[in-house]
């Protein structure tokens, strides 16, 4: 078994370490918090080991994790992998990109297994429709939320809408063109809600809207590409897939009929096949920590590697470098 301890346990590190205790692949040993009130609190919650500092707690285990607060990430995970120990990073992976480079040469170097937590590439509802996204050509997501003092420390940006850069770098094979953003700070010092079209070297273009100003919340995303519309709801776990077939009789699936013309042929009747793919239900947090185990104990590469977490980061800033670009132009 894995031992495991967790650096930082706030709203995010408690749900952290409850999952852990459920992962058989892990023996939690313990925590290390800053603030000695919470780590008592913490302690006495869930009968753990408060450690008296980071470094006593690193020397203890053989897996990091990560659950600070962002600013954090650099000295916590360097500390870390320089006890040539295992890190599971929460995302963003730093504060600053120059910050993610220094990370990934670092793990590079000492040869560590590491991964970084961008939980919604473990949603039911993205790996349902996973493998049915072909090239896609047009994507548009809206990622939007309530109004919550937690996390408005860095930009919407960082903060929610790199959650759907990273789940379409990840399926967009191709390197990013273009980007072009807008957004405005309304409650916080930072971008509130903010606006970004993301264009590819391969025609693909990305539009995503990040809000935590709304009254509702919501998680979608639009997948267009050739014959084929996938929609996901991130946040109510739904899917659908919808794809157009020549009528040839040999389609299994019903469908509503369409008639397209082609230019000095006969109409061609085509159907529209409506698909609500299988959703299997998992705990997205509990799944992410469960494929780091397994990673480290079959050597295998992680799921969502921090070269992964560095080029999530690098576009957000660059969608963050030009909203800022409008803001004093």
């Amino acid at each position: 078994m894995l031992k495991i301890g967790v650096l930082g346990v706030g709203h995010l590190g408690k749900i952290h370490l409850a999952q852990i205790k459920e992962i058989p692949a892990y023996t939690l040993v313990g925590f290390y918090d800053i603030d000695p009130e919470v780590a008592r609190a913490v302690a006495a919650e869930f009968g753990l080991r408060a450690f008296a500092s980071m470094d006593e707690l690193i020397k203890e285990v053989d897996v990091v994790d990560v659950v600070v607060p962002t600013v954090s990430h650099m000295e916590c995970a360097t500390a870390a992998i320089k006890q040539s120990k295992h890190v599971f990073i929460e995302k963003p992976l730093a504060a600053t990109i120059a910050e993610a480079k220094s990370l990934v040469a670092l793990a590079n170097e000492a040869n560590v297994k590491t991964q970084v937590g961008h939980v919604e590439r473990f949603n039911p509802a993205f790996l349902a429709v996973k493998d049915k996204l072909d090239q896609p050509m047009f994507i548009e997501a809206h990622r939007l939320a309530q109004f919550n003092p937690r996390g408005t420390d860095v930009s919407v940006v960082l903060d929610l809408m790199i959650h759907d850069i990273d789940i379409i770098l990840s399926v967009i094979k191709s390197d990013v063109k273009r980007v072009s953003a807008s957004g405005v700070a309304v409650i916080s010092e930072t971008p509130d809600i903010a606006n970004a079209r993301i264009e590819f070297d391969n025609g693909c273009v990305a539009n995503l809207t990040a809000s935590r100003i709304s009254l509702n919340n919501m998680r979608k995303i639009r997948m267009f590409q050739k014959d084929t519309y996938i929609t996901m709801d991130l946040l109510d776990h739904k899917t659908r897939v919808m794809r157009i077939k020549d009528a040839d009789g040999n389609n299994e699936a019903p469908g509503m009929a369409l008639f397209t013309i082609d230019a000095g042929k006969d109409n061609k009747k085509k159907n529209i096949y409506i698909e609500q793919p299988v959703i299997s239900a998992n705990n997205a947090v509990r799944m992410e920590l469960e494929t780091f185990a397994e990673a480290i104990i079959n050597n295998l590469p992680t799921r969502v590697t921090i070269e992964d977490g560095a080029k999530a980061l690098e576009v957000a800033y660059k969608v963050i470098e030009k909203i800022n670009f409008l803001q004093t132009n």
